[in-house]
């Protein structure tokens, strides 16, 4: 039977944020979400998650909130005010073929937020990744601490092209109508159905949550966020998944 991967990313980016995460896994239907340690909420997230038998991993994030570790001693990923860069800076480095972001330093600020998930969490992660910007030296920085550690790594591969997660080829979805998606992100799950690969897994990665001020203020993700999270809330979705050829699994299912 094909498989499908439901994954929910940002816990801790905002209490709204959380409390969307946590109707969607409540539903049924996301089994497998990333932490954002380094946030204050990361705490009431996990806490909302209690009890709800889900696969948690290390979304790594550099370009929200306020560090782990000490600005002083990685400034190549800081503001003078201490905060992360936001990822529009990445995005403009990018655009001129530049990666500010230092190896060494990076690669300490990864390290605190797995420390903080193993103190949060109790456990290791379930997977290893990072919350997206574009920066050559943090997906190399990524992988040296996954190879420290013996840590799951779910790398960022290119669109169209499956990414070997253990033995597992997993193939990440991406819509091909994002105006239809973001009026309804049941056409991308249908989509993904119907599309979905025999020879490995076949992923889906959603933004659940609910608006609330420090959303509004530091993300452009926003009503996408709240869609995502009623939609994968429905009743009728999950009973409509429940009828296809489909597993629905986690990280850990994934040998």
């Amino acid at each position: 039977m094909k498989r499908l991967l439901i994954r929910a990313d940002d816990l801790g980016y905002s209490q709204g944020v959380n409390c969307g995460i946590a109707a969607t896994v409540a539903a049924g239907l996301v089994r497998s979400v990333g932490v954002m340690t380094n946030m204050p909420d990361a705490v009431h997230g996990l806490g909302l998650l209690a009890g709800h038998p889900v696969c948690l991993g290390q979304h790594t994030n550099i370009c929200v909130g306020r560090p782990l570790t000490n600005p002083a001693r990685i400034p190549s990923l800081c503001t003078p005010g201490g905060e992360f860069k936001p990822s529009r800076a990445y995005r403009e480095a990018a655009k001129a073929g530049e990666d500010f972001v230092v190896l060494e330093e990076v690669v300490e600020e990864i390290e605190a937020q797995y420390r903080q998930f193993k103190a949060l969490t109790g456990r290791e992660p379930g997977y290893f990744e990072g919350h997206a910007v574009a920066s050559p030296n943090f997906f190399k920085g990524l992988e040296m601490v996954a190879a420290r550690h013996n840590l799951p790594y779910f790398a960022m591969g290119c669109p169209g092209q499956a990414v070997t997660f253990r033995s597992t080829k997993v193939y990440a979805y991406m819509p091909k109508d994002f105006a239809a998606y973001e009026a309804d992100p049941f056409t991308g799950v249908q989509d993904a159905v119907a599309n979905a690969h025999e020879d490995g897994c076949d992923l889906m990665v959603f933004h659940p949550g609910y608006l609330d001020a420090y959303l509004l203020d530091h993300s452009t993700m926003t009503t996408a966020r709240v869609r995502e999270a009623a939609m994968l809330c429905r009743p009728q979705v999950r009973t409509w998944l429940e009828d296809q050829p489909v597993q629905l699994v986690t990280y850990d299912d994934l040998t």
